[in-house]
């Protein structure tokens, strides 16, 4: 398990707990995974007692709950349904605000986020797609000022997967069920005969110098072999797989294929696929203007491409059909994704099939695509897009 000439480091629960607090005693606001009446959300923690201990989830296509585990596990559950993304792309956020003078228009921006964040509990996917945003908003042609800013100062505290969910893919992804990358401390709880304990593995000099400060002792070898078991059965036990190779090529050869069609009459456009997603960041921008005329604002505002107006263009939108919407959010983020951003856009952490309200399941209508198609007549939704093509 150890990523470095040094060794990993054993924690007792107490010694995690005084992990959290010096983290918090370097100026950190610590956010982590907590229960609140009973929707599992992230946010500001004080230490262990504000985790949830002995909780677990129950996910599958269209379905989530939480469920007792019998036992005293802080991180016994596969990823929820919230993902890191709002900290540092959050739904909302004000751009500029305009105030008129006898001049002219004097323009004034927001601060940026400067107040350093602790990650606690970042799942493998959501370090991989934290990445992704990263070629994008820090990496990019146009870098992000308020995300650079936030993100340039967080401490990350990932945590490995030992309980995969049902609509888990990340192991046939290569993004998990371990943390191999952009981490300061990465950690893997155990439960064994001789007590409750984490692995900590440091990622970074800084991960590094936290870890040196703290009273646990270097693991032994059995110790990392039975962690890294605990994460070989977790890969092995992956609800879904989604298979990469050769899929920008198959689906660039698809986008007629009679498969989308059955698909749209399933899907509701509602955009919870794209809204829980960890990597999506479409958004649009919308000025304001007060009553007198002499304040305006424009805010960035969280969108998704399942909507009517999204792909709006003079004259109409280009997606008028759930057939063409579903293609596009799908197309995008396993081929378009590739040749924009030299990545796919999923992580496999399934989020988008638990919280599909009908249970679309994206590795299945992959599989189906791939699937070569039999000649037969065009359903209806087929001939509308076919219809509009031909008029464009």
């Amino acid at each position: 398990m150890a990523t470095g000439p040094e060794p990993s480091l054993r924690l007792t629960l107490e010694e995690f707990a005084a992990f959290l607090a010096d983290v918090r005693r370097l100026g950190f606001t610590l956010l982590g995974p907590t229960l609140v009446q009973g929707d599992f959300v992230h946010r500001e923690i004080a230490g262990v007692a504000d985790l949830p201990r002995g909780v677990g989830m129950v996910q599958e296509a269209g379905t989530f709950r939480l469920v007792p585990r019998g036992d005293e596990a802080l991180f016994g559950y596969p990823v929820g349904q919230p993902s890191w993304k709002p900290v540092f792309f959050p739904p909302e956020r004000l751009l500029w605000t305009g105030r008129r003078t006898g001049r002219g228009w004097e323009i004034r921006l927001p601060p940026e986020d400067r107040e350093p964040v602790a990650l606690l509990g970042v799942r493998p996917c959501d370090l991989a797609a934290l990445e992704v945003l990263d070629r994008i908003f820090l990496h990019g042609p146009y870098v992000d000022p308020y995300y650079q800013a936030q993100r340039n100062t967080a401490l990350v505290v990932a945590v490995n997967c030992t309980v995969p969910g049902g609509t888990c893919f990340c192991a046939s992804l290569g993004t998990g069920p371990r943390a191999a990358a952009g981490f300061d401390v990465a950690l893997t709880e155990m439960l064994t005969g001789d007590g409750h304990w984490f692995l900590a593995e440091a990622g970074s000099d800084r991960g590094r110098r936290l870890l040196s400060e703290l009273p646990g002792r270097p693991a032994r070898p059995e110790e990392e072999a039975a962690a890294s078991q605990a994460l070989a059965q977790a890969a092995g036990h992956m609800g879904r797989s989604l298979k990469t190779a050769g899929l920008k090529e198959d689906l660039y050869a698809r986008y007629e294929h009679r498969h989308w069609a059955e698909v749209a009459a399933r899907c509701l456009t509602c955009g919870n696929c794209a809204m829980v997603c960890p990597t999506c960041f479409c958004h649009l921008v919308e000025d304001s203007l007060n009553l007198t005329g002499d304040r305006a604002e424009r805010r960035r505002i969280q969108d998704v491409c399942f909507t009517v107006a999204h792909s709006y263009i003079h004259g109409g939108s280009v997606r008028s059909t759930p057939r063409a919407r579903y293609r596009q959010w799908l197309t995008h983020k396993l081929a378009t994704w590739q040749d924009q951003f030299g990545c796919l856009d999923c992580v496999g952490c399934g989020r988008c099939i638990t919280w599909c309200p009908v249970g679309i399941d994206l590795t299945a209508e992959v599989t189906a695509l791939r699937v070569p198609e039999t000649p037969g007549p065009a359903g209806p939704e087929e001939r509308h897009d076919q219809a509009g093509a031909s008029a464009g």
